[in-house]
């Protein structure tokens, strides 16, 4: 039952426009955002959440992300498609490429005593290089 309701609470994050009291704001954990809001968007494509943007990587500079940002000024949440045509982890802008660092973090479900560790989703890191690959200038 409680999964349920969090499910709804989520859902009603997404149709509410966000109007959130001070001193409030959108943090979910990596478990929520696959478990509720990339479950959602795999589900239905047309699928939208007021907290979170929708970007094309291979045409996005990173000084264009805050104006699609839904909101928040440090951290920003958007959902991107990532392409097959990429398997070196490379994508590649006008003004450089985003490149994917380190290892892929595991997303597991969190469990409850004895319940089973369930693996949901896996999370990397994107960095954006200037100029093309190999020779870019990583950005910070």
């Amino acid at each position: 039952m409680a999964d349920q309701q969090q499910q709804q609470e989520m859902n009603d994050v997404c149709a509410s426009g966000l109007n959130l009291p001070t001193g409030f704001h959108f943090d979910p954990s990596d478990f929520e955002i696959v478990n509720h809001f990339l479950r959602n968007k795999v589900r239905n494509r047309d699928y939208t959440c007021t907290a979170i943007g929708e970007v094309d990587l291979n045409k996005t500079e990173p000084w264009d992300l805050p104006k699609e940002a839904k909101m928040g000024e440090k951290e920003w949440y958007f959902f991107y498609q990532k392409d097959r045509k990429y398997p070196t982890g490379l994508r590649a802008t006008k003004a450089g490429y985003w490149k994917a660092t380190g290892k892929d973090k595991k997303v597991y479900k969190p469990s409850k005593g004895e319940e089973v560790v369930l693996l949901v989703g896996m999370k990397n890191t994107l960095v954006f290089y200037k100029g093309r690959a190999p020779r870019g200038d990583k950005t910070n």
